[in-house]
């Protein structure tokens, strides 16, 4: 069995489990289509049962969420912009303009100051 994302317009709509031979006999009244995914895809690496890169072949970028985007011209997956000052890197994952601090303290971004503020639990 494999996942596949039903895209409309770019964008992911449903996420289901299939043989690909129902993808292919699947006919259904509403818009959009259906792209293969990798649930062990993650930033352009593929990862094994242990969580760990295991040298597989990394499809389309990212697994495919609902809301997720889908590059047709890249042919890649990935999330939608968390806020405008993020960028997408060339592994198809947004990035902050600062690195999160890597002290044991919970953070949220702070979009107005473009910082990682200290968050309490």
């Amino acid at each position: 069995m494999s996942h596949f994302a039903k895209v409309n317009n770019g964008i992911v709509e449903q996420v289901i489990v299939a043989e690909q031979d129902f993808i292919d006999s699947y006919i259904d009244s509403s818009p959009g289509t259906w792209i293969k995914t990798s649930y062990n895809t993650y930033g352009n690496v593929h990862y094994g049962a242990d969580g760990q890169p295991d040298g597989g072949v990394a499809l389309r970028g990212n697994y495919a969420g609902i809301g997720s985007i889908y590059d047709s011209a890249n042919d890649v997956f990935y999330g939608k912009q968390p806020y405008p000052s993020w960028t997408l890197n060339a592994n198809w994952i947004w990035e902050a303009p600062s690195e999160l601090p890597k002290d044991g303290k919970y953070y949220e971004w702070e979009e107005a100051t473009k910082t990682w503020v200290t968050k309490e639990l």
